[in-house]
């Protein structure tokens, strides 16, 4: 049985907080979404500022109301519930820590809101600084904290009320890069010790790839695709989600009213593409970028119609000497070309390209 379910799920902002957001008139935050989690999962919602993902777990949480569909928690229905009755905790991007209070009065406060004695309660703060190593921290205050105990802090106090589900809001984006990374893992862990379900917001594509069982991608209010990463990042269902999943981006190739994409990586010199089935382009190579081992190369591509410019990604291992201002022939396996309608930008059938040398 699903943990969380929304069913039909839209929220609509109007008047001043929709002229907030950038509109004179309604803005369809959530626009009928429909979405499943499973026992103990960790979804991943992926997707630019402002396409609703924020709004759907606030939704989600009780902190908003829908306009219209239903949330289900646990089998029930909780559209009436409020927030401290849905058994769900939430962690903000700020962490709404109390900095006057020690780490220890922050992690039992919603302990004593609820009403829980003081020995169980010093029982289930031990508990919870001990799984995320916070304990040397107990009697320290918010600001004698690095931004990774701070982040560890907020999921003890979230941990001790023993939710049935966990909603994540871009925890780590006050975080630098190296930090960042390790507390990606740290939080990965976390989720399958404990095996609560999360739901996780991010624009973050490498976050989401790198934690979530599963990516929902979202775009204004809307739900594009959901699936495991590696499906979502293979077999994008449009071009939004083709080009918003991957760094560099995928590449978009107009040809007789399709686009044909293909990811940066399988873009490489003809010899390195082996048998007949493939595609086959002169690549007019303008820039080269060496990033993290890999050579990035910025250029045009001409066969397929009018001349494009694309991005291919050579790893370290391909050695071959590529410069600025030289054209070479570079191909693309055929089962590594996806086709899109160059109107709408959804997925449709494989169409015949040129293909061989």
């Amino acid at each position: 049985m699903a943990v969380v379910e929304v069913r039909g799920l839209r929220k609509v902002f109007d008047g001043g907080r929709a002229r907030r957001r950038g509109s004179h008139g309604r803005v369809n935050a959530v626009d009928g979404v429909d979405l499943a989690t499973s026992e103990g999962e960790y979804l991943v919602l992926l997707g630019p500022s402002g396409c609703g993902k924020t709004t759907l777990l606030r939704t989600i949480a009780g902190l908003e109301q829908p306009t219209d569909g239903e949330i289900w928690i646990g089998g029930h229905v909780v559209n009436e519930l409020p927030p401290r009755a849905r058994r769900v905790a939430m962690v903000f991007q700020s962490y709404a820590l109390y900095p006057h209070k020690t780490v220890r009065a922050n992690i039992v406060f919603p302990l004593k809101a609820q009403g829980i004695d003081k020995t169980e309660r010093a029982k289930k703060t031990e508990w919870a600084a001990e799984l995320l190593g916070i304990g040397p921290l107990l009697d320290r205050r918010p600001r004698q904290l690095s931004g990774g105990e701070r982040q560890r802090v907020a999921l003890a106090r979230a941990l001790v009320r023993e939710p049935s589900v966990f909603l994540l809001d871009e925890p780590l984006s006050n975080l630098d890069a190296k930090l960042r990374a390790s507390a990606r893992d740290e939080l990965k862990r976390f989720q399958r010790r404990v095996r609560t379900t999360t739901i996780y917001v991010t624009h973050d594509q490498v976050e989401a790839m790198g934690l979530g069982d599963r990516i929902a991608v979202m775009y204004e209010g809307r739900l594009r695709q959901l699936g495991p990463p590696v499906e979502v990042y293979d077999d994008p269902a449009d071009t939004f989600v083709a080009t918003f999943l991957g760094s560099p981006p995928m590449n978009l190739v107009p040809r007789d009213g399709v686009l044909v994409g293909f990811r940066p990586e399988h873009l490489l010199p003809e010899t390195l593409v082996h048998g007949d089935d493939r595609l086959v382009v002169p690549f007019q190579v303008d820039r080269v970028e060496h990033l993290s081992g890999d050579r990035h190369l910025y250029g045009t591509v001409r066969g397929l119609g009018a001349e494009t410019r694309v991005i291919a990604r050579l790893p370290v291992t391909v050695t071959a000497p590529v410069e600025p201002g030289e054209e070479h022939q570079f191909a693309v396996h055929a089962d590594r070309l996806r086709f899109f309608d160059a109107d709408s930008g959804e997925r449709t059938e494989p169409v015949s390209v040129r293909t061989g040398s």
